[in-house]
């Protein structure tokens, strides 16, 4: 278990105070960057397509969305040049048109900081695969689109590696071993979620055991794929008490009752 963080952002310090002057508990979803493990034994079609639709559906403004993908030694350059060639083949345009795949980013503010994060991320090195930026869709040239973003060899440490971009951009890590890439994926102030793929149980035991994140996922693209599965974000992804969704939201609301009886024919000390 990671070590309990207090509030550092000023709606979870709100959040907080307000709970403590009522003596209430407290509750505060917070941000998030997904690492993803692709090791070499892993079914590379599947784990391709998987995330990919992690990264990049709902224009990856989800809190789950996979963000970083973490190659282990083979693994990198199939699986760099298939997740290339996705992300550039992709359908972005209106939602409501038969087969697009991706819409648009929620506002032009939005797409600026989006365009600016992937900016900065090649100011400190790393190399633009696939670049989503400044592209417009046919008929509807006043969207907020940004296309799907590859970006290469993004330094451990680095804004890009750290930051929520809470937009259709993967960033591309390598590594030698599965522990190395544990390392890197536990190399974040955020838990909402880590994923691995896989063929090994021994690999995806270890990882399950190590990783510091609250959603686990194995060969898933995203670890809670209903709204009413649980949702367990560690380290500054979470602020509180107990979590939203599943049994933790039912008990967040509810205030519990103990009843202890006794009906002895004789008084005991023994229970």
């Amino acid at each position: 278990m990671p070590p309990l963080t207090s509030p550092t952002t000023p709606v979870a310090k709100y959040i907080y105070a307000r709970a403590a002057e009522n003596g209430k508990r407290a509750q505060c979803q917070g941000g998030a960057k997904n690492p993803a493990i692709v090791l070499p034994d892993a079914d590379m079609e599947m784990s391709t397509r998987i995330l990919a639709d992690s990264a990049f559906g709902c224009a990856g403004q989800r809190c789950l969305a996979t963000s970083v993908a973490i190659t282990v030694g083979g693994a990198r350059d199939e699986f760099t040049q298939a997740i290339s060639d996705a992300a550039a083949s992709r359908r972005v345009g209106y939602g409501m048109i038969e087969g697009v795949e991706m819409g648009p980013v929620i506002s032009a503010e939005s797409r600026q900081r989006i365009s600016s994060l992937v900016d900065k991320g090649v100011s400190e090195g790393a190399r633009v695969l696939v670049d989503g930026r400044e592209k417009e869709v046919d008929g509807f040239r006043d969207g907020y689109f940004v296309h799907p973003t590859v970006l290469d060899s993004v330094a451990p440490g680095s804004t890009l590696s750290k930051t929520e971009v809470f937009g259709p951009v993967l960033s591309l890590m390598h590594a030698n071993d599965l522990d190395e890439a544990i390392t890197i994926v536990n190399d974040r102030a955020f838990g909402n979620q880590a994923s691995i793929f896989t063929s090994s149980g021994g690999a995806a035991r270890q990882f399950r055991h190590e990783a510091i994140a609250g959603n686990i996922g194995v060969n898933l693209g995203v670890a809670a794929p209903m709204a009413f599965f649980p949702f367990s974000g560690w380290s500054e992804s979470f602020f509180g008490d107990l979590h939203a969704q599943a049994h933790h939201g039912f008990e967040f609301y509810t205030q519990t009752k103990v009843v202890i009886e006794r009906w002895p024919n004789t008084w005991s000390r023994t229970f």
